[in-house]
């Protein structure tokens, strides 16, 4: 089983963080913001993952610090928890209807890190959640991946919904990432080479050794 314990303790923040990735949809979630809490819970059943969190941090300041700790805790638990990356998907999407609201996620553990987040909310805050910060949240899930995170509501009215849609897209975009790739799929770059040696009629020595690393699929 893929699985992944993180203890993150800044100035501002302590966290700890277990997941596992081939779990049952199991959570023990606590980080003082009860809808963000919400949110994670969603995300663990939609995901088939296991998720322990236990997070403090400086609200009396803001919500800030605590909720892009988290977003960068569970980035570098999931990617610990993949190790070296190799013979998954990599990219995954998904597009999620909640009821009158469409989202969009889409997702590639390739190792470079970059966000995009549209969420079209109209209001500061979602029950004690501050709206803008689920941008943030989904940024440190990017750092502390190494992924590119895309998440985009297409339409809706409800708030609590486009935020919720985006999060139950985002889970299930990353079930596709991390699960293993089928027989046949993409090709790492020594498979690339000799296709593309053997089909220049060059002859391949069978004992030459490639390297490959799990960021190569460009």
């Amino acid at each position: 089983m893929r699985r992944a314990v993180i203890d993150r303790r800044t100035t501002e923040t302590q966290i700890a963080l277990a997941i596992g990735l081939d779990g049952k949809g199991h959570y023990r979630v606590s980080t003082g913001i009860r809808f963000l809490d919400h949110m994670l819970e969603l995300f663990t059943r939609h995901g088939g993952f296991n998720l322990t969190i236990k997070a403090t941090g400086d609200l009396d300041v803001d919500q800030h610090h605590t909720v892009e700790d988290l977003g960068i805790a569970l980035g570098e638990a999931v990617s610990e928890a993949l190790g070296n990356r190799r013979g998954i998907n990599r990219a995954g999407y998904f597009v999620m209807p909640m009821d009158e609201t469409l989202a969009v996620a889409a997702i590639d553990l390739g190792g470079r890190p970059h966000t995009v987040v549209d969420l079209k909310t109209t209001v500061q805050r979602v029950g004690d959640l501050q709206t803008e910060l689920v941008h943030d949240f989904f940024e440190g899930f990017a750092i502390g991946a190494r992924a590119n995170v895309h998440v985009k509501v297409l339409y809706g009215r409800s708030n609590h919904h486009k935020i919720e849609a985006v999060f139950k897209a985002f889970a299930r975009a990353l079930v596709q990432g991390v699960r293993a790739r089928p027989a046949g799929g993409l090709r790492q770059r020594q498979a690339a080479r000799s296709h593309a040696a053997e089909y220049k009629g060059i002859a391949l020595d069978a004992n030459l050794k490639v390297r490959t690393t799990y960021d190569c699929f460009d």
